[in-house]
């Protein structure tokens, strides 16, 4: 996995704007849901799940079914140079992304989360 994550390939994939706001929710957040992400970003359930469905198969994203919910987390293989940089994005951005993550908390029904089983 770790050969195909060059710069070029990873920046193409954040290189849209929904795209890099997921990331970095995900990355604050650890894990969230397609329904979680659709409330915070104020999109439709399609967009989203299409961006999400990119970010995966670029490598940068992994997934996890529990009952009727998918659950997003960064894969647990990214490189660390990857996680690291996203971070250091998260951290230097959180204004940009206050609209998202007040939309995210002020969520109701936000889906309960499993013991991780892996």
């Amino acid at each position: 996995m770790a050969d195909h994550l060059t710069p070029t390939t990873v920046f193409k994939c954040l290189a849209d704007e929904n795209r890099i706001r997921m990331m970095l929710l995900i990355t604050g957040e650890q894990e969230l849901c397609v329904c979680e992400l659709t409330c915070a970003l104020n999109q439709s359930q399609p967009k989203v799940s299409r961006n999400l469905a990119v970010l995966r198969e670029c490598g940068l994203l992994a997934d996890r079914r529990q009952g009727q919910w998918v659950y997003y987390r960064l894969h647990p293989n990214l490189p660390d140079w990857v996680s690291e940089v996203l971070r250091t994005t998260l951290n230097a951005n959180k204004h940009w992304l206050t609209p998202d993550s007040g939309r995210l908390c002020a969520m109701g029904n936000r889906p309960e989360r499993a013991a991780a089983c892996c």
